[in-house]
């Protein structure tokens, strides 16, 4: 990355509306019309930060399964690299991941965490195997869906892929859990976000539009849309478990 590059991408970052969507969109997917009122911006300034930002190739879009506005999504593998390597143009050093030590505090409970789907049968079942993998335990993990039906064979296979056996997990409704606490409710599909419903006392609720790997017919295409949801999944989920490990919620990141 040239200095000419990395002023760009701090100038990017340096606008007050864009670097609000950047914090919202690293909780969760939203639409324009909830970023406008989220942020209490006309929905033109919204519709022009974001189309910077699509630009500058932070944030990708795609339309709402469910119909409507599109889901704007932050890509933060791309936010992370970008970030480091505009680091690196002033010291290289700073371009370099420096582990922390974290002080030692009195032990607490497991978080638990609830990924949600229609089918409860790819995105949010992958999800669920990735989570309890990543964290080895630390986070109590859960799936489910509205209209559950059997986990997909290419939900295992992809996940075999990465060394992550789901074999043992199975489709379950969401009442199921009612009445249970959840420190997290994730949803993976659009529908799913609409008809979520209400779990009192949780932390945060967050969604992620992860397209449907199920619906793509074609069986080679469908793999590789298998593997694109994973990957999503998987990257989301690593940043997402390093605040809850540390015991933040994704809001703490504004104050």
């Amino acid at each position: 990355m040239t200095i000419h590059d990395a002023v760009a991408f701090f100038r990017v970052l340096a606008d007050p509306t864009r670097c609000a969507i950047l914090v919202r969109l690293a909780r969760s997917d939203e639409r324009p019309t909830e970023l406008s009122n989220a942020l209490k911006q006309p929905l033109e300034t919204i519709a022009a930060a974001l189309a910077d930002l699509e630009s500058a190739g932070l944030i990708t879009s795609r339309p709402s399964d469910a119909g409507g506005e599109r889901y704007y999504h932050l890509d933060l593998e791309r936010l992370q690299q970008r970030y480091a390597q505009a680091g690196g143009t002033i010291h290289p050093a700073l371009a370099q991941a420096i582990a922390g030590i974290e002080e030692e505090s009195a032990p607490r409970p497991k978080a638990r965490v609830l990924f949600l789907c229609t089918h409860n049968s790819a995105r949010s079942q992958m999800a669920e195997g990735l989570m309890r993998a990543f964290s080895h335990g630390s986070i109590e993990v859960f799936s489910a869906g509205s209209e559950p039906g059997p986990v997909h064979p290419l939900a295992v296979e992809t996940m075999e892929a990465m060394r992550i056996d789901i074999r043992n997990q199975r489709s379950k409704h969401y009442e199921e859990f009612i009445g249970q606490h959840f420190d997290y409710v994730i949803t993976v599909c659009d529908r799913a976000r609409e008809t979520c419903p209400v779990f009192p006392g949780l932390k945060e609720s967050i969604h992620w539009s992860i397209p449907d790997p199920t619906t793509v017919e074609d069986e080679t295409e469908q793999r590789r849309a298998f593997h694109q949801a994973a990957t999503q999944l998987a990257n989301r989920i690593r940043y997402l478990q390093i605040l809850i490990e540390r015991g933040q919620n994704t809001q703490s990141v504004r104050r």
